[in-house]
């Protein structure tokens, strides 16, 4: 098989590499494309969408392949892959980045603190670029510097025809608002341009864990310590179990804990003032919260999200944290089956609230937190216990209804999340505004194996 003017790698399935290069992050995900078109550059990237449109192939896109509904692989069809292009130029006098759409947010990382700059990225290392910013992009560092879409300058597309374009806020400035927050739904992005931040490279960030008999407290104090934290402080509440990470003493491995991450965009003394009260509440099991590198700190959670293990999600945004809240979040946290399944909680405000709703497709400016409920299995374990962890994901989020803020970060959709939930995650106004662009660049919805939006 060949496609015109295309100089990547092609790789079907008699191919040796086949099953590596059809897997993704989530290995409950099991598909099988016709076609893996590894591209190396955005030529390769419109030749393999000229010719899934010439033959009227399933199209998936595939970035760092990260997206927990699998959307990256395809059955029958053509991935267009471009996970081998994973550059990253740095202007540090521009306090800019150019990055290509297959890089992972390690990669960028490294790249940009060799300058001591940053931008708002994932919370995992390996988590892709593309997919984190098309859907809006949350981070430690969002209440400082906004959400990623807020920090994109321009992007380079690929279009349902094949052909390319840039987008940015003089050029298709229509197009750059829907990418902001719309998803895959409008083209392949071969790369981003970035502005970047001073940041680092030695921050004050980590976890402090107590024990699960503490999340009711806990939480409450959280509340109230965030109510006046500064922008510079970004913080993620994780409870689960206490993974088993080197830097952790072996007694409090897949103990039930809770904890609150925290990074400080700022100089290191203003960090250790503002997590001073957080440090000194209650009797931690293990304070981990120190000057550390920014590159460090953003890959210390790889080892316990790793590739090929199975996960479910379930998510909404919260108005806040009521004692009832509370009491719905401690009362369920802890039921999983596995030790691998936690739940995790975002702050947003800062940064993020004070962009105008209209100025991007993304649309939880106003909550509070967002929650996301991650059920997690080894491949070997038997389908009861599969069962048994998406159960309790839907009933967490069930318990949650009362106290939703009526929206929902796209990115945290899984496979079952369908239409309502999709509309919900951007509301009536955005979704229409967004399904009139979607006919412009692809009125016949090409680009639809992702948390899809019907051309209007």
């Amino acid at each position: 098989m060949e496609i015109d003017g295309f100089r990547g790698r092609l790789i079907t399935a008699d191919h040796a590499g086949y099953d590596a290069a059809r897997a993704v992050w989530n290995g409950a995900v099991d598909r099988r494309p016709r076609l893996i078109a590894r591209c190396s550059g955005t030529s390769d990237v419109a030749a393999a969408v000229r010719f899934a449109r010439d033959h009227d192939l399933e199209i998936a896109v595939r970035g760092g392949g990260h997206n927990v509904a699998g959307t990256a692989v395809c059955d029958g069809g053509i991935v267009v892959d471009l996970s081998a292009m994973r550059a990253v130029w740095v202007d540090p006098t521009g306090r800019t980045a150019r990055v290509q759409g297959g890089a992972l947010w390690g990669d960028v990382d490294h790249e940009t603190q060799s300058h001591g700059l940053a931008t708002t990225g994932g919370i995992v290392g390996h988590t892709g670029v593309a997919g984190l910013t098309l859907g809006g992009g949350i981070g430690f560092l969002m209440r400082a510097h906004g959400l990623t879409v807020d920090n994109l300058l321009a992007a380079e597309v690929v279009t349902a025809e094949g052909g390319i374009v840039r987008a940015s806020a003089d050029e298709h400035p229509d197009l750059f608002w829907a990418l902001r927050g719309g998803g895959g739904n409008f083209g392949v992005v071969s790369s981003f341009l970035f502005a970047l931040h001073p940041v680092g490279p030695t921050v004050m960030a980590g976890p402090v864990f107590w024990a699960a008999d503490d999340t009711t407290d806990v939480l409450r104090f959280y509340r109230d310590f965030v109510a006046d934290a500064p922008d510079e402080l970004g913080s993620v509440v994780r409870l689960g179990t206490v993974p088993p990470l080197p830097v952790v003493p072996e007694d409090l491995h897949w103990r039930p804990a809770i904890a609150v991450a925290c990074c400080h965009a700022g100089a290191v003394e203003d960090g250790e003032r503002a997590v001073r009260a957080l440090r000194e509440f209650g009797t931690p099991l293990v304070d981990l919260l120190a000057p550390t590198t920014y590159a460090a700190f953003q890959g210390g959670l790889d080892d316990t999200v790793r590739h090929g293990w199975h996960y479910y999600w379930k998510a909404t945004d919260l108005a806040g944290l009521s004692d009832d809240t509370v009491a719905v979040i401690a009362d369920h946290a802890y039921a999983a089956g596995s030790p691998r399944s936690y739940s995790a909680m975002f702050h947003m405000g800062g940064a993020v609230a004070r962009v105008p709703l209209d100025a991007t497709a993304y649309a939880g400016r106003g909550v509070a937190h967002n929650i996301i409920i991650d059920a997690v299995w080894l491949p070997d374990e038997s389908g009861e216990h599969a069962a048994a962890e998406t159960a309790w994901a839907r009933r967490f989020l069930q318990a949650l209804q009362p106290h939703r803020a009526g929206s929902v970060y796209v990115n945290f959709l899984d496979s079952d999340d369908g239409t309502s939930r999709i509309r919900e995650a951007y509301g009536d106004h955005t979704y229409r505004r967004l399904a009139d662009v979607k006919a412009k660049y692809d009125p016949d919805n090409a680009f639809h194996h992702n948390k899809n939006i019907h051309p209007g």
